[in-house]
């Protein structure tokens, strides 16, 4: 009778425990799990609605695969009608939700946020058509260099994960190839790729006279503290001297902004300076979600501001494709959310290597590539002025002087060479531990360049 006694003791502690932890999923589920919901229903929604995959196939190679092992838990579920996306962990926890908007893709939202903002469907406008045997950019057409075509259908050159690659050499397409599942008309997220597509589009706000990279006193929060002292020209080079933890492993600042914040700017603004400005180097997504901010609040209305990147870079450059994704209070994730085809990556591209020109128009100001791509003194020479990554050393690393990159989370970079007027753009989902190095199918198209022109008579 003793040993009943305590047997029932015992079971109903661990009950009572089970029950516990039960309510603590529910009520107040941990940072970690909220996350991993809200990542997931992020994902599903944008490759479901923006890019046409299925939930299931987004969820199980995008979501589960690659990532955190809690996330082979989460499930979700699709309303097609409203275009909402809920998933949720364990059975459990509180759920996340993303929804989508026509012209601005998806967004995370809480449970009283579907409303937050309207659609942009009058930002719909159709480019180029690929079915056009005109060469690329003006058609769908690509002249195919047998050598380089064959270096990138290497799968070793390609890489795990590979989704999309495409060589563009003085202003056309010679070599493109496409992971299964993906083709030319498949939009696909560039991560950190954006935040040089941030730069571009403040960019063409100095050039229209709303802003100025040596303007300080930034934010109204800034105004009673040091952080009145950051420039815009020290957002764009990444040496704010704001605390930022840029891990992806855990629940760190980026995390937190990307998918528990609804005002991510807001947020990413909070954090006090560690370091003077234009000091010290630091790598941060939120410095590239304030330069949205600041761009956007440069517009005298949210409408304004809302349509400008279509209308004042996307569509003179035929990037049909194109959307940048705000966050649930309206701001642009300038630092992450992107999508476009990797043709309509490799448009944004070309405008670089043609120093902000498109046809007869000079889409971004005179000289203002150059201070991108022109390497800072606080990253040691690894960073650029203008959200991009460079080099010091470059000829001993094996790349022209003046190569510069973007590059985004999980394989996404396009490499851009001034110098041979080339860009090669690789995208897919490749985790730093699947061991592929990129830089070995960047330095293998250059070096079978140079052997392909030196065969030419």
């Amino acid at each position: 009778m003793r040993r009943r006694t305590i047997f029932m003791t015992v079971a109903g502690g661990i009950l009572a425990s089970l029950a516990t932890a039960a309510t603590w999923l529910v009520v107040a589920p941990p940072d970690l799990l909220r996350v991993g919901d809200a990542y997931a229903a992020k994902m599903v929604c944008s490759n479901l609605f923006l890019a046409g995959r299925s939930a299931g196939r987004v969820l199980d190679d995008d979501v589960q695969a690659p990532g955190h092992p809690l996330l082979r838990l989460v499930r979700v579920s699709v309303d097609e009608q409203r275009k909402t996306v809920t998933a949720r962990m364990f059975g459990f926890a509180a759920a996340s939700h993303a929804i989508f908007r026509d012209g601005l893709g998806c967004s995370n939202v809480t449970e009283g946020g579907f409303a937050a903002f309207p659609g942009n469907k009058s930002l719909r406008r159709r480019g180029p058509s690929p079915d056009d045997p005109a060469p690329w950019p003006e058609g769908g057409g690509a002249e195919v260099s047998p050598p380089i075509q064959a270096l990138i259908d290497d799968d070793a050159m390609a890489g795990e994960g590979m989704r999309a690659l495409v060589v563009v050499k003085d202003g056309r397409i010679i070599a493109e190839r496409y992971g299964e599942g993906f083709y030319t008309s498949t939009p696909l997220l560039g991560w950190s790729m954006t935040k040089t597509v941030t730069a571009a589009l403040i960019g063409i706000r100095i050039g229209d006279g709303q802003m100025a990279l040596d303007k300080a006193d930034l934010l109204p929060q800034w105004r009673n503290d040091e952080r009145s002292r950051i420039t815009l020209g020290d957002l764009m080079a990444m040496q704010s001297g704001l605390q930022f933890n840029e891990n992806y492993g855990t629940v760190s600042d980026a995390t937190r902004m990307l998918f528990l914040e609804n005002d991510m700017a807001a947020y990413a603004a909070s954090r006090p300076l560690e370091a003077s400005p234009g000091t010290r180097f630091a790598y941060s997504s939120g410095t590239s979600v304030i330069l949205a901010r600041l761009w956007m609040n440069s517009f005298s209305s949210p409408r304004e501001a809302l349509t400008f990147p279509r209308t004042r870079l996307f569509r003179p450059l035929g990037m049909q494709s194109a959307i940048l994704e705000p966050d649930a209070h309206g701001t642009f994730v300038g630092s992450s959310y992107l999508y476009a085809t990797a043709r309509d990556w490799a448009r944004f591209a070309l405008l670089l290597l043609q120093n902000g020109r498109w046809n007869d128009e000079q889409i971004l100001p005179d000289g203002f590539v150059q201070m991108m791509r022109t390497p800072t003194a606080a990253s040691g020479g690894r960073f650029g002025n203008g959200q991009v990554w460079t080099r010091s050393g470059e000829e001993e690393a094996g790349f022209p002087v003046g190569t510069y990159f973007m590059r985004g989370h999980d394989g996404q970079s396009i490499m851009l060479v001034p110098s041979l007027n080339l860009a090669v753009l690789r995208m897919g989902l490749t985790p730093r531990r699947s061991g592929y190095d990129v830089t070995v199918l960047q330095k293998g198209v250059i070096e079978a360049l140079a052997k392909r022109d030196a065969k030419t008579p």
